[in-house]
């Protein structure tokens, strides 16, 4: 039976050592798994394999046929001071941008998260809790090391072909900072999973601490097109763990910085009496914590295995939304015409995480449409293809309420118009608010010498609104395109199919539009930001007309 001090997540259990089963609940639970235990081993083993067999064919092999042909004369020298200007800033935009993700992790999820039948079951039982938990935080620690290797060998092959630092070298001293950072991001996880407070400061500096992330990756971009600001660098690398990532990366380079072993030493320091505190707090974790953050996760995957992402992205934002709601209040207008764009403005208002991930977002967008005009031939056509989808994720987080609109139809009985025009008028704050922001972007642009490409801006607002609300009113997921019997000489096209339908709108808008967007970059003539003027009209008009059609299959009667 089950004690108040264990529901609630106090270790005071109202039992002694005489009465520990720990040995003995752990053991019946290994001869239960036993029969289980070899399928599951397959399981992990073809895991692994996949791993293993991408790493190969995308990482190892392309990268010996890089080094093969630098050792038959081919230089990739001409990339390597772009790389060490971006180094500094991209480095510490990289390790806090992952200490923030590991913190909002945790905020849900954690990285001490068993199944749900070992939260159910086991931990109910009179045993010792630290010796349930601590091997998954473990695991979790052995996966985000794992990751930091990678981008550890990441970082050792592009500085041994561009800069021509020998590869051992670079390797370690990529190392500390590529497997310390994901390190120390879990051991701050893990404070966020097991103490209210720590979540609540996690949460309250989510915001400062995104700008932060997002003003360095402005920074590297400017560092890159040459306009570098060594001594707010210097500040920067010297800041914080995710700073002397970033010195240690730099040391056995030409850029080499004083202090490069110090900030190595600091940073496995810092790392090694983390990893320690996690370890003892993840022994003392509140059962009632861990047991919420399980059944929450267990949800999530089971709509990820049913490929229904928003009911997903709801159960995450229903705990990582547990922040004080902002009180707004904005005085109901006179005119009836005005209701659903104040009743759209009021709930932007009280939820400021979405205008926040917006105004992200849509810096993230300009960022690569800036990084598209400098870039010529694949490098352009990516930084084209970015800045579009960021475009579009930016202005989609404006348009919640069609999505709650759309999630049942009867929600819209309040409007005393139809339905499709209560669907449309969801799209006139997106529109406002990304004009606006459009508009503040492309005279920030024009100031810097952007000329007429300035104005590709606000033009691309309305399509990616349109696409916005196409993929809002795409109804019932179409679980049968999975199965489809499509083939290719890759496989089976169902899983295709499916993502082609779930983003129909959003791809239709980037594919059409990239090409007249990147040609208006490269050349800024007046000729091609007409075109490409032109082409986002046509789309806006495409999509439209693409929306009012899914809206009314919507509210179609069912067939019998």
């Amino acid at each position: 039976m089950t004690t108040l001090a264990e529901e609630t997540g106090e270790h005071s259990a109202a039992w002694s050592d005489g009465d520990d089963w720990t040995q003995e609940a752990l053991r019946l639970v290994r001869d239960l798994r036993t029969p289980h235990r070899r399928k599951r081993t397959g399981q992990i083993g073809y895991t692994l394999y996949c791993v293993a067999l991408l790493l190969a064919v995308w990482g190892a092999l392309p990268t010996m046929g890089l080094f093969l042909e630098k050792s038959m004369g081919a230089d990739y020298s001409g990339h390597g001071p772009a790389i060490l200007a971006a180094l500094p800033a991209g480095s510490c935009a990289l390790g806090l941008g992952w200490l923030l993700v590991a913190a909002w992790d945790a905020q849900w999820r954690g990285p001490v998260v068993p199944p749900r039948e070992t939260v159910d079951w086991l931990l109910a039982q009179p045993v010792h809790v630290a010796r349930v938990l601590r091997p998954w935080f473990w695991g979790s620690a052995a996966i985000s090391g794992g990751a930091g290797l990678l981008i550890s060998a990441i970082g050792m092959v592009a500085l041994g072909l561009t800069v021509g630092v020998g590869l051992p070298a670079a390797f370690g001293w990529c190392l500390l900072g590529g497997s310390g950072l994901p390190l120390l991001a879990t051991a701050l996880a893990t404070a966020v999973e097991g103490s209210e407070r720590v979540a609540r400061w996690a949460r309250l500096a989510t915001p400062y601490v995104g700008m932060a992330v997002l003003a360095l990756v402005a920074q590297t971009v400017m560092a890159v097109s040459g306009d570098q600001l060594p001594g707010l660098e210097r500040i920067e690398l010297w800041s914080g763990p995710w700073g002397w990532a970033g010195l240690a990366a730099l040391a056995p380079t030409p850029a080499a910085l004083p202090g490069g072993w110090a900030a190595g030493v600091l940073l496995a320091v810092v790392v090694a009496g983390a990893l320690a505190a996690a370890h003892r707090f993840a022994g003392s974790l509140a059962l009632s914590a861990v047991r919420r953050r399980s059944r929450t996760a267990t949800g999530v995957m089971a709509a990820l295995r049913t490929v229904e992402f928003r009911t997903a992205r709801q159960a995450v934002a229903g705990v990582t939304g547990g922040g004080r709601p902002a009180r707004w209040r904005l005085p109901a207008p006179g005119w009836a015409e005005l209701a659903v764009p104040w009743r759209d403005t009021l709930a932007l208002l009280r939820t400021p995480g979405r205008l926040g991930r917006t105004v992200v977002l849509g810096v993230l967008a300009v960022l690569g449409a800036v990084l598209a005009a400098s870039a010529h031939g694949g490098s352009g056509l990516a930084a084209a293809l970015a800045s579009l989808v960021f475009g579009y994720w930016s202005l989609t987080q404006l348009l919640e309420p069609a999505r709650v609109e759309t999630d049942d139809t009867r929600r819209g009985s309040w409007a005393p118009y139809p339905y499709r025009d209560l669907m449309l008028r969801h799209t006139a704050v997106p529109v406002v608010l990304g004009l606006v922001g459009a508009l503040m972007a492309a005279g920030v642009l024009a100031g810097e010498g952007a000329g007429a490409r300035a104005l590709l801006a606000p033009t691309l607002v309305p399509p990616m609104v349109g696409a916005s609300l196409v993929n809002a009113c795409r109804g019932a997921t179409k679980h049968h395109l999975l199965m489809s019997p499509a083939q290719s000489p890759t496989g089976s096209l169902g899983p295709v199919l499916f993502l082609a339908w779930y983003g129909a709108g959003a791809l239709a808008a980037v594919v059409t539009l990239v090409f007249p967007f990147l040609t208006a970059l490269h050349s800024g003539s007046a000729a091609s930001v007409v075109t490409a003027v032109a082409a986002s009209g046509m789309v806006t008009v495409i999509m439209v007309r693409w929306a009012v059609t899914r809206i009314g299959h919507l509210t179609a009667p069912s067939a019998d």
